[in-house]
């Protein structure tokens, strides 16, 4: 079985290139979608520089045990319903806190299409923030 695929690889090389060349493009852009991925300490410069929005994505139990300081929460169940709360920081970059990274992405491409242009999102949530020893609030 292996060697077929190798022998498949091999005769049709251009074919398998074009193929990771889309799925390498496909996950770029997807993640881009979202919002592009900001670093902890991008993100403490940005907060600073430009009045950066927090927008703590996670569920409450998770957000009252611990969170951004600064970081106002909304809950994706509930951001159709609150939307209208973020409308005064439309010129402002906002940036998704999430658990893990993952579920940022999604909520992005729904503030983008509401008008938010300078959305971001944390790379690896609130879990790449506390593994880089930086201060939350509960």
């Amino acid at each position: 079985m292996v060697e077929q695929v190798f022998d498949f690889v091999i005769n049709h090389y251009i074919l398998v290139s074009a193929f990771v060349f889309l799925l390498v493009a496909f996950v770029i852009n997807e993640g881009k979608q979202g919002g592009a991925a900001i670093t902890p300490t991008n993100l403490v410069n940005l907060v600073n520089r430009e009045g950066a929005v927090l927008l703590d994505i996670r569920d409450i139990k998770e957000y009252g045990a611990g969170h951004i300081a600064g970081a106002m929460s909304m809950p994706v169940s509930s951001i159709d319903a609150r939307i209208g709360e973020l409308d005064a920081y439309k010129d402002k970059p906002v940036v998704l806190v999430c658990k893990m990274g993952q579920h940022a992405s999604a909520t992005g491409r729904k503030l983008k299409d509401l008008g938010f242009e300078n959305v971001r999102r944390l790379s690896g949530g609130m879990g790449e923030w506390t593994a880089n020893g930086l201060p939350v609030v509960k």
